[in-house]
């Protein structure tokens, strides 16, 4: 037995219930997962190194304020790989260590982008979250 399948010119495509009705039933939708890390935050502020560290770690229009991340998660006595970081001004994650010592920071907003950099941790707060 050979199956034929013809394509007529303009003809809107069937949906697989259409093309196999006696299998409407049978079949489910399958949604994707979400990408780990990835959140819906809203439209982005001018001020956007907290809107960022949402995309990364979700939590409310709160935490759009950079200086809001230093009060969620728990504290860290001081900076370590995964730790997020935070300035006043300023906030973002620690990827890692560079040769000469200084901690490399993944941030939205450096230099109106997102940049991974070695960047000074003094005078700053560490969270976990």
């Amino acid at each position: 037995m050979s199956l034929t399948i013809a394509l007529l010119a303009g003809a809107a495509p069937l949906t697989p219930a259409e093309a196999f009705p006696a299998f409407a039933g049978l079949t489910k939708k399958v949604e994707k997962p979400a990408k780990p890390g990835r959140h819906s935050v809203g439209p982005r502020p001018s001020r956007w190194c907290g809107w960022w560290m949402r995309t990364q770690f979700g939590g409310g229009p709160e935490y759009n304020l950079a200086r809001n991340w230093a009060k969620r998660g728990r504290g860290l006595n001081g900076p370590r790989v995964g730790a997020v970081v935070v300035w006043s001004h300023h906030v973002g994650y620690i990827t890692g260590r560079n040769e000469a010592g200084q901690w490399i920071v993944k941030s939205g907003n450096d230099g109106g982008r997102v940049r991974e950099r070695p960047r000074s941790v003094r005078g700053a707060v560490f969270r976990k979250i």
